[in-house]
């Protein structure tokens, strides 16, 4: 990226300020963002086959998690191209630029918004429990609703950033070379100065800011539940939700933040210093949020004690069958008994609540 900036400390001449990322910092990003690709593909890829053939989505929560999953996967299959646009350039087309980018767009609204899903969910199987007992088991319908409108309103957000987004062409001042970059670009003036505040602004609101407040709301009331109650595992299922609100802000506030200030400085005189800084911080807190995409798995599915036995039966069985390929067929494991028996009873039961607080 390279902008033109006047000096504001009084000289008369204008010079280049050249934005563009050091080096150094493209690399770390790169290997930072690999390692954030591997790990969410691998956990969200096990979380999406233990809930398709082993556990099965029986409750509320477990769908919510379903899509959760579902939306995470679609962005770390899209963070290699992430990757390699900010580091290489873009050469696949306006088309593929619009896909990448609104997919990206799209785990993020849906991602954020399925959070405040399964935080209103467990509010109400735990603090409204007398009241919802009954009802829930024939709330399933309603939950692929929400996650159908969900999807939708994702979608529709992220419209304007698939409309404007398009190969551009930028000069590199360290090389001279000319390489197109896969961005948001407006024609004219007014839709910039548009765009350039609107997408931010749902940005914060919708992606962050409102998941955070329902968050905060259920899981406090939660809190205030389990405190009254003689369980004697509310202390680790208090710890369970401390440690959930605090991942959730340490990933997103700082770049939310980040965002907000740079989009309030937009149209400000800014010194070239100044902007190199925001935009590194900007870089940095970025990162930091796609962390939560490979966190999740370990955060709201892992935790619970009946989809960690679904989960081991899975790696059972794929151990098993990977040593019947490696020795041809020589081993015996049992595996279709295992998949069969845990298939059997993920339908036939009907009592696990599938919280992931309690269970």
């Amino acid at each position: 990226m390279t902008t033109e900036y006047p000096d504001y400390e009084g000289e008369p001449d204008v010079e280049f300020c050249n934005l563009d990322p050091a080096p150094m910092q493209t690399v770390i990003q790169s290997y930072i963002h690999s390692i954030i690709c591997a790990v969410g593909l691998i956990g969200n890829v096990l979380v999406i086959v233990t809930y398709a053939f082993y556990k099965r989505t029986k409750t509320m929560t477990d769908i919510y998690l379903f899509n959760m999953a579902l939306s995470d996967l679609l962005f770390v299959v899209a963070l290699p191209l992430i990757v390699h646009n900010e580091s290489h350039g873009w050469s696949m087309g306006s088309m593929a630029c619009k896909m990448l980018q609104g997919a990206y767009s799209i785990n993020l609204y849906s991602g954020m918004l399925l959070l405040a899903c399964v935080s209103g969910d467990r509010y109400v199987a735990i603090v409204q429990a007398r009241r919802s007992f009954g009802a829930r088991s024939k709330a399933l319908i309603y939950s692929r609703l929400i996650c159908l409108a969900i999807w939708v309103l994702a979608t529709a957000l992220s419209l304007p950033t698939v409309i404007y987004s398009e190969g551009f062409e930028e000069l590199d001042l360290g090389t001279g070379a000319v390489t197109v970059n896969c961005q948001l670009h407006f024609n004219g003036n007014k839709t910039a100065k548009l765009m350039k505040v609107l997408l931010p602004s749902l940005q914060v609101s919708i992606g962050f800011a409102l998941p955070l407040l329902v968050m905060m709301l259920c899981y406090s009331s939660i809190v205030y539940t389990l405190l009254g109650t003689q369980s004697g595992h509310k202390h680790k299922a208090i710890r369970v939700i401390l440690v959930v609100v605090v991942v959730f802000i340490i990933c997103h506030l700082p770049y939310n933040t980040a965002l907000l200030t740079h989009t309030l400085s937009l149209f400000k005189e800014r010194g070239c210093r100044a902007e190199k800084i925001k935009l590194r911080v900007l870089a940095v807190t970025k990162s930091v949020a796609y962390l939560h995409c490979c966190l999740n798995p370990f955060l709201y599915a892992f935790i619970g004690a009946k989809f960690r036995n679904h989960f081991q039966k899975a790696l059972n069985d794929l151990w098993c069958l990977g040593r019947r390929y490696i020795y041809s067929g020589r081993t015996s494991c049992g595996t279709s008994d295992m998949y069969v028996s845990a298939h059997k009873s993920s339908d036939g039961a009907s009592n696990d609540n599938g919280s992931s607080f309690t269970a």
